[in-house]
């Protein structure tokens, strides 16, 4: 089964995603009978439009079975809000991650060293997939020394993808129109192995929906 752990787009295929919803998306689909699998999370492009009562109606949304993730989240040193504000926004959706046991999904942009400080400070112990991931095998090697885990899209660092363990490896599309299984195909081939050895995304989906 190949399951795109982040996407912005709706499924069009026979595989299993996590879709990635705005606030608004969220109001509609939460309170339907959709079916489908999604996170939900304060981007750090748009901490501004946090508020405690768009906070609290995260908390209520992730209790439900469909609530699979929380985010994207996290931190980037190009938002125009200010890194403190993020932060403080971030640390509150790693208490909930902590508290549901859901995983985090992360948006992380220059601020890999603040990630790695509030994983250790917190002692946050539940699945923090960072997205996206493009970083060189150092940054890979620092971020797995830290306990995260990587989802990787169209575009990788193929040198980074050789030392990722199959476990702690995810595979998305993000927003790229590329078939899931094509992106599935295209690391497999990196790392060698056939594409079913990527399983990660689909156990992390039977373990939240037990």
């Amino acid at each position: 089964m190949f399951v795109d752990i982040h996407t912005h787009n709706k499924s069009q295929s026979n595989y299993c995603s996590i879709r990635n919803l705005t606030f608004a998306e969220a109001e509609e689909i939460f309170s339907s009978n959709e079916k489908g699998f999604f996170s939900v999370g304060f981007h750090p492009w748009f901490v501004n439009e946090y508020s405690e009562e768009l906070f609290k109606k995260l908390e209520k949304w992730a209790v439900d079975s469909r609530f699979v993730a929380i985010g994207e989240c996290g931190l980037d040193k190009n938002s125009k809000s200010d890194l403190n504000i993020q932060t403080a926004i971030f640390q509150k959706q790693i208490l909930l991650s902590e508290t549901l046991q859901k995983p985090l999904i992360i948006h992380c942009v220059g601020c890999f060293n603040e990630l790695f400080e509030l994983k250790n400070q917190l002692n946050a112990t539940q699945l923090w997939i960072i997205h996206g991931f493009r970083g060189k095998p150092e940054l890979a090697r620092q971020a797995l020394k830290a306990g995260c885990s990587f989802s990787i899209g169209e575009h990788f660092n193929a040198e980074s993808v050789r030392i990722i363990p199959i476990d702690k490896l995810y595979v998305e599309t993000d927003e790229s129109m590329m078939p899931i299984e094509a992106i599935f195909n295209k690391i497999a081939e990196t790392k060698s192995v056939e594409p079913e050895r990527l399983n990660a995304g689909e156990l992390l989906l039977r373990n939240q929906i037990q």
